[in-house]
C-alpha cells in the first residue's frame, strides 16, 4: 500500500483501548481521531494513545475529514445506528461483533454499506489470524478425513452487576451475542470448509439455556446444530460460567484441538493446533507464528481490502455476517431470549434514528385505484414473510423510504401476527395516512358475508386502524349469490371501514357477475382483482382455490376492461432467481412452476437480461409491470436486497414485441 489508512475510534471502552494500542503497531494503519459522548473521556483516551483529534460526540468524529475508517466499539445495541451513520458519512467500517442485535438490523447496515460504497467488516479478529487460515487449510486437506462433529465453546464467569452490559437486557447482554457469536461463526466456517465452501448454514438447531430472573438475559446456553452433509456442531457460551474455551473437530480419520481459538497470540507470537490422526501414536503439534498483535492484523486486513469493500474469507464477508446473525437469532429464539427493544411495544425507531421519509432518489412509480383517494405505489409489499418486529421494521422502513406505500396482508397470515406487526409499525412510525393497506378476509371455509364482517372487525383491531384502504375477499364461494357479497362490501364501504374492495382468486365470470349486480343495484363494484399473474404460467396452484390470470383469454379481458390487477406471486415465487441454490430445492416451486414452457421463458428472460444489463427476475417483474392494463404487482421479499432488485425493475420498459417474445408468442 502507498499510504496508511486513517482510523477514528467511536467510543472509548476497553475494547476500543485494545484496538488503539494495536493500530499503532499495524503496518498500514494510523490512529488520527477518537469520539466519545463525553469530551473529557475523549481527551483522556486521546492523551493515553497520542491521538491528535478528539471529539465530544460521535457525529463530530464522523464529520472529521481526516478520518477514512471508523472502528465502532460501542455496546451491541448501538452498533447498527452508528454503522449506518458511518456509511452515510462515507467512512469505511470495522464494527465490533455482533454487527447488530439481530439479522434484520444487519441487513440494514449491509445495505447502507452497499448504497454508500464503503468497506464493512464485522470484527471477528480471530478470523483474520493466520492460525484460523491454517485450521481452514487442514480441514480442506482432510487431514482428519471427513468432518463429522465440531465442538466450540466460549464462556466466562463475570461477577454479576445488573448495570453491566453483560447482564443488562437494554444493552444486549447475555452470552449468545457477546461470545456465543464466536462459536457459531467457527462452526459455520469449519462446516463450510468441510463442504468445500467459505461457510455453511445450519439446517436445524436445538438449544437450551438459562435466562437470569433478574438479568433477563441468557447467562449460559448450549446448542446443537446440523449442517448439510450430516455435519453436527455443539456450541456453548455464557457470561456466568467458566468453560473450557477450545475448539475440537472430529473426523473419520482423527481429530483436531485448537487450545486458543478466540484470542490467539494477542501480542504476537506462536500458537498451536494439535492434530491426532488415526494410526499415529503421538499427536502432532502444528505451530503458527506471527510477530503481529492480533488486532493489528485485523486492522491491516481492513486496509488491504478497502478497494473490494469486503475482506475475503476466512474474514467475515457480508453474507457470512448475515448467516451468523440469522443463526444467533435461531439460538436465542430456541431458548426464548428476546430483548425488550425487539418487542412491538418497545416502539423501536428506524435504525438510522431519523423519522421515515421517502428518499429524494426514489425510483418508485405510482398509480391510482378508484376509491382509495391516495396515490398507490406500483409495487406492493407482501406482509406474510415477517414474523418478528425487528424483521418487519427493517423491511417496511426500507420499502417506505424507497417510495413504497402499499402493503398487502390478510386475516389468516401468521394466525393474525402479520396484521399485528403491520399495525404496530404503522402506528409507531405515524404513517397511517401515507400508506395504503390491502387486507384480505373470508378465506375458505369461512367465505360468506357473516364471517367476512367478523374477520374485518378483528383485522381492524389488529391493524390498529379505523379503515382499510382496499379490502379483498381472499377466496370466492360460488354457493353464495354475488348479491350478498355486493351488499355486505358496500355496507362496510358506506360505514367508512373500507374505501375500495375487490376479490382475490376470483374467476372472470364471477367478477363480471359481481360488477353487473352492483351496477343494477346502483352500488360500487370491484375496484381491483388479485389473482396470480407472472411471466411463468402457474402449473399447479400452491394453495387450494388459487387462480391465475396469465393465460391469453384472461389477459385479453383485463386489457379490454382495464380492470386493475394486483397479482400475487408476480415473480413466480423466485423461479427467475438464477443461481440461488435454494430455489432448486423448493418442492412447491417445482410443483407449481416447473414446465418446459416456463424454462423456455426463463432462458429468454436470461437472454434479455444479459442484453439489458440486469437480472432475469427483474425482466420477469418488468413483464408484469409493462402489461397493457394496470398492474400493481405484489412482491414478497424476505431480505432488503430482494426489495432493492425488485424496485429497480420499475425502470425497465419492455416493448409489445418483447412482451410477446418473452411469453413465447413470437
Amino acid at each position: 500500500m502507498d499510504k496508511k489508512l486513517n482510523w477514528g475510534i467511536l467510543s472509548t471502552g476497553r475494547i476500543a483501548a485494545a484496538f488503539a494500542e494495536a493500530v499503532g503497531k499495524s503496518c498500514f494503519g494510523r490512529l488520527v481521531a477518537v469520539g466519545s459522548r463525553d469530551l473529557a473521556k475523549a481527551n483522556a483516551f486521546a492523551d493515553k494513545w497520542n491521538i491528535p483529534h478528539r471529539h465530544g460526540s460521535y457525529e463530530a468524529l464522523l464529520a472529521d475529514s481526516d478520518v477514512e475508517a471508523v472502528y465502532i466499539a460501542t455496546p451491541h445495541p448501538m452498533h447498527g445506528e452508528w454503522a449506518v451513520k458511518a456509511a452515510e458519512a462515507g467512512k469505511h467500517i470495522l464494527c465490533e461483533k455482533p454487527l447488530t442485535l439481530n439479522h434484520a438490523e444487519a441487513m440494514v447496515v449491509i445495505e447502507a454499506a452497499r448504497e454508500h460504497d464503503v468497506f464493512l467488516m464485522e470484527a471477528f479478529m480471530y478470523r483474520c489470524h493466520p492460525q484460523t487460515a491454517k485450521l481452514v487449510e487442514l480441514i480442506r486437506e482432510k487431514i482428519i478425513g471427513e468432518v463429522r462433529l465440531i465442538q466450540a465453546t466460549f464462556s466466562f464467569h463475570a461477577a454479576f452487576n445488573p448495570e453491566s452490559r453483560l447482564f443488562k437486557n437494554a444493552l444486549g447482554g447475555g452470552g449468545i451475542l457477546d461470545v456465543g457469536c464466536y462459536t457459531v461463526s467457527m462452526a459455520r466456517l469449519l462446516a463450510g470448509t468441510a463442504l468445500g465452501k467459505p461457510f455453511a448454514e445450519p439446517t436445524d438447531l436445538k438449544a437450551v439455556g438459562y435466562i437470569g430472573k433478574e438479568s433477563r438475559v441468557d447467562e449460559y446456553a448450549a446448542a446443537v446444530l446440523r449442517f448439510p452433509g450430516d455435519i453436527l456442531a455443539q456450541v456453548a457460551t455464557g457470561v456466568a460460567l467458566n468453560l473450557e474455551n477450545v475448539v475440537r473437530v472430529f473426523g473419520t480419520e482423527g481429530n483436531i484441538l485448537v487450545p486458543t481459538p478466540w484470542i490467539p497470540s494477542r501480542a504476537g507470537g506462536a500458537t498451536k493446533i494439535i492434530v491426532n490422526r488415526k494410526g499415529e501414536k503421538e499427536p502432532r503439534e502444528i505451530i503458527v507464528e506471527t510477530d503481529m498483535p492480533l488486532y493489528a492484523i485485523e486492522a491491516d486486513v481492513v486496509a488491504a481490502n478497502i478497494p473490494a469493500r469486503q475482506a475475503p474469507p476466512p474474514a467475515m464477508t457480508w453474507k457470512d455476517t448475515l448467516g451468523n446473525m440469522k443463526t444467533l437469532d435461531m439460538w436465542r429464539e430456541a431458548i426464548g431470549m428476546m430483548y425488550d427493544s425487539e418487542k412491538p411495544e418497545a416502539k423501536t425507531p428506524p435504525l438510522h434514528g431519523r423519522p421515515l421519509r421517502v428518499r429524494p432518489d426514489s425510483q418508485m412509480k405510482y398509480g391510482e385505484i378508484p376509491g382509495v383517494g391516495k396515490k398507490v405505489s406500483r409495487l406492493v409489499m407482501g406482509v406474510d414473510n415477517q414474523r418478528t418486529m425487528p424483521h418487519a421494521n427493517a423491511m417496511f422502513d426500507d420499502f417506505f423510504e424507497r417510495g413504497g406505500n402499499c402493503f398487502d396482508t390478510a386475516y389468516i397470515y401468521g394466525g393474525g401476527r402479520c396484521e399485528e406487526l403491520l399495525g404496530h409499525w404503522i402506528k409507531t412510525r405515524g404513517v397511517r395516512e401515507q400508506v395504503v393497506i390491502l387486507d384480505k378476509g373470508a378465506h375458505t371455509p369461512y367465505c360468506d358475508p357473516e364471517n367476512l364482517t367478523k374477520q374485518l372487525m378483528i383485522s381492524l383491531q389488529r391493524l390498529q386502524t379505523d379503515y382499510v384502504d382496499i379490502y379483498m375477499l381472499h377466496r370466492d364461494n360460488p354457493e353464495i349469490p354475488v348479491r350478498e357479497f355486493v351488499e355486505v362490501l358496500n355496507e362496510h364501504k358506506n360505514a367508512g371501514r373500507i374505501r375500495a374492495f375487490g376479490g382475490s382468486n376470483w374467476t372472470i365470470p364471477r367478477i363480471k357477475a359481481f360488477n353487473a349486480c352492483a351496477k343494477r343495484l346502483g352500488l360500487t363494484g370491484f375496484a381491483a382483482v388479485s389473482n396470480n399473474f407472472s411471466l411463468a404460467e402457474m402449473v399447479k396452484p400452491p394453495w387450494p382455490g388459487c387462480i391465475h390470470s396469465s393465460d391469453a383469454a384472461s389477459r385479453a379481458w383485463f386489457k379490454r376492461t382495464q380492470m386493475i390487477l394486483m397479482p400475487w406471486s408476480s415473480q413466480a415465487r423466485g423461479f427467475f432467481v438464477v443461481g440461488d441454490p435454494g430455489y432448486l430445492e423448493d418442492k412447491s416451486l417445482v410443483e407449481c412452476w416447473y414446465s418446459p414452457d416456463n424454462f423456455r421463458r426463463l432462458e429468454r428472460a436470461k437472454e434479455l437480461a444479459r442484453r439489458r444489463g440486469c437480472l432475469p427476475i427483474q425482466i420477469a417483474l418488468a413483464y408484469v409491470l409493462c402489461q397493457p392494463f394496470p398492474t400493481f404487482p405484489l412482491i414478497g421479499p424476505r431480505q432488503i436486497c430482494e426489495t432493492r432488485t425488485s424496485v429497480a425493475a420499475l425502470d425497465i420498459q419492455l416493448s409489445k414485441r418483447e412482451l410477446r417474445w418473452l411469453n413465447l408468442e413470437a
